[in-house]
């Protein structure tokens, strides 16, 4: 049995405590949702090497609550009680990060989207204003708090303190929210230590941090923990998130963010033997169709996340010691009374030697439609949230008679559609930027109205709209971010006269491991764009790869079912993360939905992102 630790703050608030012995909390944040489970000990002994003590982990509520009141901390990278375990059997000491509300460019934060079914659901607030939000929260942290309480210090985990919400002062200010969370936990039996995390301007003026809790200060450093202790003198500060990088948009000119030098930080937060967390340690990859998205406060510009969440981190997506890892390395060795253990192998990649799969067309998405949802639910076309879709892509279809060719309104395209008119493209909208100096395929009007091919007959043609919903917003006033058509469609005729189009078949293509399998190999129009194509990777050893999809235009890649997110020629990132361990030593399938190419380009293998 592990021994009980008491975790606790000084009596003066300058720090934390160890058994009563001061302790400076040296973290690395990783995310487990991020990571291959073959990989969570090599990354955390990474961080371990680097000089970290403790390991920062945000869990993904909606990454574990499949769908409502269904949950999974069992299987794969969602075994988060393995995690922290193993956290333990490292010698490190854990900050556990459960949200609700966790940000992390993670679709819609972490919060489930069935909660956005209902039309005036408000999220991250107290019962007062939502009571079904804030019932779904009480539902998962009571999921949580039998599998975190063997875990806290005290009796004998790795647990330090749990945070309470996430940046909740750049959000609002509601003290009743805050404590109703921290009620949740205490009610199951954890009394804590709590904490929270806020921008040092935001807690100064929102005051969002909870009775006898901690305050951590994202992009912190020892001058603002100085100042936020001068202002809240009884309260232990540390520093909660210090960036290494940034994030990185779809269409960003740098693939990696704005990587920052903390030489000059980390010396300081050593020498003064201030507490503090990087954000992040190691990245690791949104795979699938988790990556969030932003909304610009000036402009109104969404902005989705790249697949990669390499963050310029000092550990990069495949666990590569970086040169800013040695550099930090070595200043907090200097620090420290003992040698840091030595720097783990990296993992093995594969020989590349400029190697290319040539995939062949595979299927049709026009001949794999599942069956239309019922008439009753397809009057207006509806968000894929009140079909109960979390992800992935949705046919719009509706029969025109007479169709003569007009001007179509599509409202505000959530995220990126695809138009066709009796079988032909006739153009899309994306509400994502399209740089203007990168040929397209595709004719882009953001919320505009654009003219379709006319048929030049009386016949019925029948209208298909392919919509991708791609990263929810994760941060800010705009995360009620439904996805599909969220806006009535219009046909305006020769004449003018706008009629609001009715009656519509919809089909659901959630494109999750099962779709993907199930996929019949038809192909009755090979011209049609909305193709899969199919390769077969031969190996007779695995290691990391990344398939470069530069010659492709924007999609999905699935390995032996495995999905490695999506890819975009706006760029930046351009390549694709396949960890070893979703290969095998013989025949591997890969798998490419493309939304526009109709013939198969090369994919070629790389060794790293860049």
């Amino acid at each position: 049995m592990n021994t009980a630790h008491v975790f606790s703050f000084a009596k003066n608030s300058d720090g934390f405590l160890l058994d009563g012995q001061p302790f400076q909390i040296r973290s690395g944040e990783m995310h487990p949702a991020r990571i291959p489970v073959e990989y969570w000990q090599h990354r955390i002994r990474m961080a371990k090497a680097m000089g970290m003590n403790t390991i920062a982990l945000y869990v993904m509520w909606n990454y574990h609550e499949l769908s409502e009141g269904t949950f999974d901390f069992h299987t794969g990278n969602r075994d988060i009680e393995a995690f922290i375990r193993l956290c333990q059997s490292e010698g490190m000491w854990v900050l556990f990060r459960p949200g609700p509300y966790v940000c992390a460019e993670w679709d819609l934060g972490g919060i489930p989207s069935y909660l956005l079914r209902y039309p005036d659901i408000q999220l991250r607030t107290d019962s007062a204003s939502d009571s079904r939000y804030i019932s779904a929260v009480v539902r998962y942290i009571d999921e949580l708090v039998p599998r975190v309480r063997p875990l806290m210090s005290i009796h004998g985990g790795p647990i330090l303190m749990i945070q309470i919400e996430n940046e909740f002062g750049s959000y609002a200010s509601n003290a009743a929210y805050l404590e109703k969370i921290r009620q949740i936990w205490i009610r199951g039996g954890i009394e804590g230590p709590f904490y929270t995390e806020d921008g040092l301007a935001q807690l100064e003026q929102n005051h969002t941090y909870v009775t006898d809790g901690a305050i951590a200060l994202s992009n912190g450093n020892a001058a603002q923990i100085e100042a936020a202790r001068k202002t809240f003198p009884a309260v232990p500060v540390m520093a909660g998130e210090v960036y290494p990088g940034w994030l990185t948009h779809w269409g960003d000119n740098a693939l990696q963010g704005a990587a920052v030098d903390l030489s000059a930080t980390l010396e300081e937060l050593m020498r003064k033997k201030v507490s503090f967390n990087l954000y992040v340690i190691h990245g690791g990859t949104s795979f699938g169709f988790h990556a969030g998205a932003n909304v610009d406060a000036d402009t109104g510009e969404y902005q989705p996340d790249i697949t990669s969440y390499d963050y310029s981190a000092p550990i990069s997506e495949q666990g590569v010691a970086t040169a800013k890892y040695m550099k930090y390395r070595e200043i907090i060795s200097r620090y420290l009374a003992t040698p840091l253990p030595d720097v783990p192998d990296p993992v093995a990649t594969l020989a590349t030697d400029s190697r290319s799969l040539v995939p062949q067309r595979f299927a049709s998405i026009w001949d794999n439609l599942p069956s239309s949802l019922p008439a009753g639910q397809t009057v207006n076309p509806q968000p894929f949230e009140m079909y109960g879709q979390v992800s992935g892509f949705v046919v719009y279809r509706k029969r025109l008679e007479h169709y003569r060719g007009g001007v179509l309104d599509i409202g505000s395209v959530h995220d990126y559609a695809s138009v066709f008119v009796g079988g032909e493209y006739v153009g899309g909208v994306s509400r994502a930027r399209m740089p203007r100096d990168r040929a397209q395929s595709l004719n882009i009007m953001h919320r505009s109205p654009f003219a379709l091919s006319s048929s030049g007959s009386n016949d019925a043609a029948v209208l298909d709209i392919l919509v991708e919903g791609m990263g929810r917003v994760n941060y800010g006033h705009a995360m009620i971010d439904r996805k599909g058509l969220v806006d009535p469609v219009t046909l305006r005729d020769q004449s003018g006269v706008a009629e609001v189009l009715t009656g519509w078949e919809v089909f659901l293509l959630p494109m999750n491991a099962a779709f993907i399998e199930d996929l019949r190999p038809v192909c009755t129009e090979p011209n049609r764009a909305g193709l899969f194509f199919r390769a077969v990777l031969s190996l007779d050893t695995v290691g990391d790869v990344y398939l470069d999809m530069s010659q492709w235009m924007k999609g999905v890649v699935w390995v032996n079912g495995h999905n490695l997110g999506r890819y975009w020629n706006i760029g930046p990132q351009m390549r694709l993360y396949c960890p070893a361990p979703w290969l095998k030593p013989g025949e591997n399938t890969i798998t490419v939905f493309d939304l526009h190419q109709t013939e198969a380009k090369p994919i070629d293998l790389a060794p790293t992102l860049t």
